[in-house]
């Protein structure tokens, strides 16, 4: 979308539709800020088989909460503490969202069609909207975009309270929804008000289920000559202050920090990564220091901290070939004294033969006697 202010992850729908929705982004913001976002895509003529003709994801803070779709017309829980709300009239209430727009989706899809020229083929039409709300400052804003076939139609300006169109297919549309000052008024109050009251309902409860969790924190390398990623995965609230120190001190140089990103369980990640080879190990000091409100955790930049994808390190190498020499010297002793032995063995063998043959052999001194007297 040509708005600068939208940005989103697309979660939920199948891979054959991924490529038609059009993606409008919101800026990650920080710890203080959050964002609701529900989107809709609408599909017709002829699709893949069972593929819905409307299908909705909604998200919060990029982490997908639930998912609705015109062929199985129930609102799905994606999160477990989204699932208690399944049996309450606000979670019946956010249903009834759900199949009144799936009714105008299909609606406003079959008129684009019309203003288009295009009577045939696999058409799309996608909606997305929601608030972003700071619980600092009480400061929120709306947000309303619509998109047909990939390309963006119709935005709505909230400052001005109008509708605004990049194309000229989308003018009658606009006049049509401008004209209509009861529904803008309605919109207005909904993205002000209605919007941050689902976000703040939604956050509540998802606080009580994660609370406070710690960030857990490796030194990651894929081979002995990149970079070495200090991870830092899993922790909640997302405020987290991550750096390098060398021997003791502050170290910006040769460090790229990442973004903040959200997990799949609701929680977040953080990568910094540390440029910087084996030599440098053994003539400085490294740590990662990894702040969060739950603790500060160091890892320093050892050989034992290191988990890689490229074998054994150095030292454990050390340690297999010691292993390897001390195993080779063992055989060597096992072999000289079993050589020893085998031959102190053969030497008494060949000892007890020859005093055997020469009792065989020498007469003695008795018989030599007997045979002198009967001489």
């Amino acid at each position: 979308m040509t708005t600068q202010r939208i940005v989103c992850q697309i979660n939920g729908f199948s891979s054959e539709m991924i490529f038609i929705i059009f993606l409008i982004c919101i800026p990650f913001v920080h710890s203080a800020s959050h964002t609701l976002i529900t989107t809709y895509t609408g599909v017709n003529g002829q699709t893949v088989a069972e593929t819905p003709e409307v299908s909705s994801v909604s998200t919060l803070d990029g982490q997908q909460i639930d998912y609705y779709d015109s062929v199985i017309k129930k609102l799905i829980p994606k999160q477990d503490w989204m699932k208690e709300f399944a049996a309450t009239e606000i979670w019946k209430e956010y249903t009834k969202i759900r199949e009144q727009v799936q009714q105008i989706n299909k609606i406003n899809i079959t008129a684009l069609m019309e203003q288009f020229s295009q009577p045939h083929g696999v058409h799309t039409y996608q909606r997305i909207y929601g608030c972003d709300w700071d619980d600092e400052t009480g400061k929120s804003h709306g947000f309303d975009q619509h998109g047909y076939d990939g390309e963006d139609f119709i935005f709505l300006d909230l400052k001005e309270l109008r509708y605004i169109t990049a194309v000229a297919q989308g003018i009658p549309t606009v006049m049509k929804w401008n004209n209509d000052r009861e529904r803008l008024v309605y919109l207005k109050r909904y993205f002000r008000y209605k919007c941050t009251d689902w976000m703040t309902y939604f956050l509540t409860s998802r606080k009580v289920d994660f609370e406070r969790r710690a960030p857990e924190v490796s030194l990651l390398q894929k081979t002995s000559s990149s970079q070495v990623k200090c991870h830092a995965s899993g922790f909640y609230p997302s405020a987290v202050n991550i750096t390098w120190l060398r021997n003791g001190e502050d170290h910006d140089e040769d460090v790229d920090l990442g973004e903040l990103l959200p997990n799949e369980d609701g929680t977040f990640q953080k990568t910094v990564s540390l440029r910087v080879t084996p030599d440098e190990w053994e003539k400085h000091q490294y740590v990662c220091v990894v702040e969060h409100e739950t603790g500060t955790i160091l890892r320093n930049l050892t050989e034992d901290e290191i988990k890689s994808n490229y074998g054994p390190t150095k030292r454990y190498f050390t340690i297999l070939m010691s292993v390897m020499y001390a195993l080779t010297f063992i055989l060597v002793v096992l072999l000289v004294l079993y050589v020893g032995t085998a031959f102190l063995i053969q030497k008494e063998s060949n000892a007890t033969s020859n005093q055997e043959d020469s009792l065989l052999h020498s007469p003695s001194s008795d018989s030599i006697e007997t045979v002198n007297k009967a001489l």
